[in-house]
């Protein structure tokens, strides 16, 4: 295999496309094409990334809320590199450091009586520990997830996750999980008995396609949950760390859980890293006769660790959790503007903060305006569980000038796909 090195960027992309279709995964290289993204990123920084065609995009997908504080923001970079140059990973036989100060920070910000954290690498690692924990602490099996709910893609998360389009090829998987219609507590309350030992909900349905429940929903199941002795596991995931316009969605209804799931943002954009955070009680209960009953040998690295930390201190010191807010009402207003043009195509314009979907009439309209944004220099794209949604969610460092450019360009591409789809049905 030759080395790409001073090749010029057309070899250079032919010959990574390539090692796609021959290494990598032969339809993902075939479906990026065809969307148009067939080029190779090489750097980014804040909202901004270009690729070695010399492209420069704005970001306003965010590696799906990974990247709340943008590309390589330096407080995290340098907090990492600090820990490279001293240990990058722990001996797993001495007490760590890093680990200890970012569990006491997450206990710290956490709400309720959320106080003990297991760490590990990704999003469906942290909802695997957390059904885990759901079934040894309650002594039940059965759980209550939501249709369109997304939990990941292991075997237990898949399990829980509400698309049967990634479920069905894996049967049968961990059984037991009821599915209930989203953002209906009644539904819940039909299918909870003694035999359920939690409910698993965003907060805000991500993939599902940037559903907002109703304000009694959550704090309905916080209800529920404790009249039948299930437990409330809210996935933040997504949602997490300021994303919504508050440090944890769930705030924004007064509602703690018996358990939280993190990643995505933990890790500031620079490293992998998920969370497990729980009551006293749950740990006690899941950890209290033997401490090692759930591991991890890379969870909660020490460069993980330290990422994670710098990340949420810089969140607070730049008041990031306002800046979603304020930048979310803005994008909000521009998305809804450009909707009143196209009634027909675009259904509805939701979200909280800079977590924004907006649903399109038709999936083919939604592709082709991802497409014709990407074409203009800003990066979208489709929800998994709903691909007639686009989600916008940009860096919570974006600027008001960044999001003025973002909605022009949307609404460009609206326009086009509205012309395209009449030219092809006419």
């Amino acid at each position: 295999m030759s080395n790409p090195v001073n090749r010029d960027p057309e070899t250079l992309v032919d010959s990574v496309i390539e090692q796609y279709r021959e290494y990598v995964n032969p339809g993902l290289a075939s479906l990026m094409s065809f969307g148009g993204f067939d080029d190779v990123e090489e750097t980014a920084e804040g909202c901004l990334l270009r690729t070695v065609k010399g492209a420069e995009y704005l970001d306003f997908l965010g590696g799906y809320g990974v990247f709340s504080l943008g590309h390589r923001h330096p407080k995290v970079v340098e907090a990492v590199k600090r820990q490279l140059d001293r240990m990058p990973l722990s001996s797993r036989t001495f007490f760590s450091e890093p680990m200890a100060n970012l569990a006491a920070k997450l206990a710290q910000i956490t709400p309720g009586d959320l106080q003990y954290s297991f760490f590990c690498n990704s999003g469906a690692e942290a909802v695997e520990g957390a059904l885990k924990m759901a079934r040894i602490v309650t002594g039940r099996s059965r759980i209550i997830s939501t249709l369109g709910g997304y939990h990941g893609k292991t075997m237990g998360s898949l399990s829980a996750t509400g698309r049967e389009k990634y479920r069905e090829p894996f049967e049968p998987l961990v059984p037991g999980v009821t599915f209930v219609p989203y953002n209906d507590a009644e539904a819940v309350a039909q299918v909870l008995g003694d035999d359920v030992a939690a409910v698993i909900v965003e907060p805000v349905q991500g993939e599902g396609g940037i559903n907002c429940p109703s304000d009694d929903y959550l704090p309905a199941l916080r209800k529920l949950c404790n009249s039948h002795g299930a437990l409330l596991i809210l996935d933040e995931v997504q949602t997490g760390l300021a994303r919504t316009g508050a440090m944890f969605a769930c705030q924004h209804w007064g509602v703690s859980p018996d358990i939280m799931t993190l990643a995505k943002a933990l890790g500031g954009g620079v490293m992998p890293i998920g969370a497990v955070v729980g009551t006293p009680d749950i740990w006690q209960k899941t950890f209290g006769t033997n401490p090692l009953i759930h591991t991890s040998t890379f969870g909660g690295n020490p460069l993980a660790c330290a990422a994670g930390l710098a990340a949420v201190e810089a969140i607070e010191e730049e008041g990031l959790v306002e800046k979603a807010r304020l930048r979310g009402e803005q994008l909000l207003s521009g998305l809804k503007q450009v909707q009143s043009r196209y009634p027909e195509t675009l259904v509805e314009v939701r979200g909280m903060g800079l977590m924004i979907g907006v649903e399109f009439a038709v999936k083919e309209a939604a592709e082709l305006t991802i497409n014709g944004m990407s074409q203009r220099g800003v990066i979208a794209a489709y929800t998994l569980n709903n691909p007639n949604v686009i989600r916008l969610e940009p860096p919570l460092v974006v600027t008001e000038a960044q999001i003025d450019r973002a909605v022009t360009v949307f609404q460009e591409a609206v326009e086009m796909s509205v012309s395209l789809l009449a030219s092809l049905l006419g």
